[in-house]
């Protein structure tokens, strides 16, 4: 898309409530607040940049906002980690110059290095998620009798998101962020299903500007309002990875039923 406008996902969710979604006969999206529309383009972690101009950039958003940032970090970072675990393509042994790692196996007794069960993996997941919670409740409530906060505005005006871990935690979340980066979303497994993502969605954005009459009719006729390669990038972009998969079949494989 990145001759026709772009793609942002943050943005793509943007246009989702606001312009995609049909629910009432006399406007399109879901009529929600302003605020709630700014919380979603100014979702922000260290992979968004979103364009917030229309949504006073200059201001930070919402606390429910910021909670939510906050939350969708610490969910995927322990949840990535969990995984990684559970597939094998992180051990323990390679954890272990992790600080977050070394700290929640001691609190709970656990040797990882001489036994490691699904019950051990669960009891540290859990350890981990409430350590990070408890700490961004502690760091947010510092942060607020700091800044006396006592309105709103006074969240609007700050230099930075008041929601926030404590600068330790912040320190040892990045060595355990940078250690995923390194050995789980860069292992080999995870790169070879990223090729093939990145193919078979290549392959329907392709067939489907190629031959836009394969394209569903009520996605065929939104094509001369929004254009074509919009038209098709929505369309796959509201895909499930289930729907997506079977699509790609029914598309290219000649023994499936369409």
């Amino acid at each position: 898309m990145s001759a026709h406008g772009g793609f942002d996902h943050n943005y793509q969710s943007f246009r989702i409530v606001e312009k995609l979604e049909n629910r009432y006969p006399d406007f399109r999206g879901l009529n929600l607040t302003w605020e709630v529309r700014e919380g979603i383009l100014k979702h922000e972690t260290e992979y968004d940049d979103s364009d917030v101009t229309d949504f006073e950039p200059e201001w930070q958003p919402t606390l429910e906002a910021q909670i939510v940032n906050l939350a969708d970090e610490i969910a995927y970072t322990t949840a990535d980690l969990d995984d990684g675990l559970r597939s094998g393509m992180i051990t323990p042994e390679q954890l272990a110059d992790i600080e977050f790692w070394q700290l929640v196996t001691k609190e709970l007794g656990i040797n990882p290095l001489q036994s490691f069960s699904d019950m051990d993996r669960h009891r540290i997941i859990r350890r981990l998620v409430g350590k990070e919670v408890s700490d961004v409740i502690t760091a947010t409530n510092a942060q607020l009798e700091q800044h006396q906060i006592k309105s709103l505005a006074d969240i609007r005006n700050l230099p930075d998101n008041l929601v926030a871990h404590s600068d330790e935690v912040r320190r040892i979340n990045r060595q355990l962020k940078d250690f995923l980066y390194n050995n789980l979303y860069h292992h080999w497994r995870v790169m070879r299903m990223s090729l093939k993502a990145r193919r078979f969605i290549s392959e329907l954005f392709d067939a489907y500007v190629t031959s836009p009459v394969i394209l569903p009719t009520p996605v065929q006729e939104r094509v001369n309002q929004k254009g074509l390669h919009r038209t098709v990038c929505d369309y796959i972009a509201g895909m499930t990875d289930r729907y997506a998969l079977q699509e790609h079949n029914r598309l290219f494989n000649p023994m499936a039923q369409v």
